[in-house]
């Protein structure tokens, strides 16, 4: 019998995958899964640690030693129940099927899920690689503490060089695909970087941004990217921006029916209500009316987690009526609903230039999110203080920045008329 020979292929690279926010929802982890058993003052906690983190105030070590603390004497078979209750994100099977089939390696690196789950992700979705955290267990039971390089600082660049030198790869034939500032540590060693649903640092540093379908980073590591025709609106994102553009009508309804503190004070009842209902439907209770609501005007992704943005926009509108004085505090509504929405149809119908320093956005946009937000702000003060507001209003919209832009657009617009009217 003849003896075979074994011919090694050389694969065609590495495609390296972050897995919060990537493979699993962005804001739906362990503690999310376990808010019954944790108890709500513990989970609140953990909501402000990850605030905190997301703003820049903690780095991701102590936030994750800290919100794992939380989970002291829970067995490891328990944390596994809740962590096999998130699900996956659309696409990501058939994402490590195709790259599996053609001849790719493909690595998980994670610095908030433990190792062991990891392995197990891994070996569903065929990847050659995984690396969590490591938990430090005593009779089968968490003692709360955490270790391993993924969660140090660079310790994600360790990982993925070692598995580079493994493979015999260099930097040009890897892919990396993330979505947080945690991840830019790996971007010396990939060639190719692309931001899915990316923050505002990734938005800025990423060659490439995809949003949606994680099937849409496909076409660009098979290089194979066409032109796209432009994308008919889903009735979710119709229905979402009737309701962002909506708000133009509270300045109105503050003029003629009630008094703006009034209404910034109705405005936070609704809020907290909202907070309530997507709390509830993280643990699968439905809420009345608003979790109908919110389910209808999510876009898909948004259905897997904590949806923040209605959060912002309210937050948005509050301060700005108890902050600016009323024709100021209208002028810089008018400039978020009409503005901020417009920006975000027109960008998704025609928008070809995506900016250098915010792939996320494009020029288009901007510019129907100006005549919107000029159109809308001179209804409450003359048109050369609505133009400058509105300038910096869209420019406060396209420009990275660590804080959600339903925030930053009002405040940034009425920050620049008070200072004109000094």
């Amino acid at each position: 019998m003849d003896n075979a020979e074994t011919v090694v292929t050389k694969p065609r690279g590495l495609v390296v995958f972050d897995v919060e926010g990537v493979l699993y929802p962005k804001r739906r982890f362990i503690p999310f899964e376990a808010t019954r058993k944790l108890g709500f003052l513990k989970f609140l906690k953990t909501i402000f640690l990850g605030f905190l983190y997301e703003i820049g105030l903690l780095s991701l070590e102590t936030a994750l030693r800290r919100i794992y603390k939380y989970f002291e004497g829970y067995t490891i078979e328990e944390l596994h129940y809740y962590f096999e209750k998130i699900p996956l994100l659309p696409g990501s099977n058939e994402v490590f099927e195709y790259l599996h089939k053609n001849g790719w390696k493909t690595a998980l690196i994670s610095a908030g899920i433990p190792n062991s789950f990891i392995q197990e992700l891994a070996m569903k979705l065929k990847a050659d690689y995984a690396f969590g955290l490591k938990m430090e267990s005593v009779k089968g039971k968490f003692t709360g503490k955490i270790e391993g390089d993924a969660i140090k600082k660079n310790g994600k660049a360790v990982i993925l060089q070692e598995i580079l030198n493994r493979e015999k790869l260099d930097s040009q034939n890897c892919i990396l695909v993330a979505d947080d500032r945690n991840n830019l540590q790996m971007f010396a060693h990939a060639n190719l970087k692309i931001g899915y649903n990316p923050d505002f640092m990734l938005s800025a540093k990423s060659d490439y941004v995809v949003t949606g379908n994680l099937t849409n980073i496909l076409p660009i590591i098979t290089k194979t990217i066409r032109e796209e025709h432009k994308q008919t609106l889903s009735r979710n994102q119709i229905l979402r921006l009737a309701i962002h553009m909506s708000g133009f009508t509270i300045p109105f309804m503050c003029t003629y029916f009630l008094n703006h503190y009034l209404i910034a004070i109705l405005i936070s009842i609704a809020t907290s209500l909202y907070i309530i209902s997507e709390l509830a439907r993280m643990m699968r209770i439905t809420f009345p009316i608003l979790t109908s609501i919110t389910t209808r005007a999510a876009v898909k992704l948004e259905l897997y987690e904590f949806t923040t943005a209605p959060i912002f926009y309210a937050f948005g509108i509050i301060l700005s009526l108890i902050i600016f004085p009323p024709q100021f505090a209208y002028a810089s509504i008018a400039i978020l609903t009409l503005g901020d929405g417009a920006a975000s149809l027109f960008g998704k119908k025609f928008g070809k230039t995506p900016y250098p320093f915010n792939k996320a956005k494009n020029l288009e946009g901007s510019i129907f999110g100006f005549i919107f937000a000029l159109s809308g702000a001179v209804f409450f003060i003359d048109p050369i203080r609505a133009f400058i507001a509105a300038m910096a209003g869209m420019l406060a919209e396209c420009l990275p920045m660590p804080l959600n832009d339903n925030l930053t657009i009002p405040l940034t617009a009425g920050s620049i008329l008070m200072m004109l009217s000094i």
